[in-house]
């Protein structure tokens, strides 16, 4: 199992205008397979959940409402896909994209999600968790009811 995460760590998008720091709640990156993140990121969308992001600077943060209850950050000059959280961005889950922190090494491939969603022409080999659309929406609104 991966360790859990004591301290911010850095990234930033492909042109630099986006620079951010983030902590991750684990060391561990997940995979979402679903629709929307497959055309956002132009394949799976490899996050980080993380407790925690700070932007140096938002005048290129791009933010777009993609649900009722998620929006994606971008930047606005390259196009980099950064982060999807809970719309308004105020104390939610927060999922950054793994390759945009600086320093990936720590992480390991722990879950997929929306296993459902996958198209058959691809595949990652190795075990871990495997989670239908319809698992990990019944486990968010699980969290979202303790919560409140």
């Amino acid at each position: 199992m991966a360790s859990q995460a004591s301290s911010a760590i850095p990234g930033g998008c492909l042109c630099g205008a986006v620079r951010f720091s983030a902590v991750p709640a684990k060391h561990e990156m997940n995979v979402c397979h679903c629709g929307m993140c497959r055309r956002w990121s132009s394949g799976v969308f490899m996050a980080v959940p993380c407790t925690e992001i700070t932007f140096a600077d938002e005048s290129a943060l791009g933010v777009y409402p993609s649900s009722e209850w998620g929006e994606r950050l971008f930047c606005k000059t390259c196009g980099s896909s950064l982060v999807w959280r809970l719309r308004g961005g105020e104390g939610g889950h927060v999922e950054v994209s793994m390759h945009s922190f600086d320093d990936t090494s720590s992480f390991v491939f722990a879950e997929e999600i929306f296993i459902d969603e996958k198209p058959d022409l691809y595949g990652f080999a190795g075990d871990r968790s495997r989670k239908t659309g319809a698992e990990i929406m019944a486990e968010f609104a699980a969290q979202q009811a303790g919560s409140e």
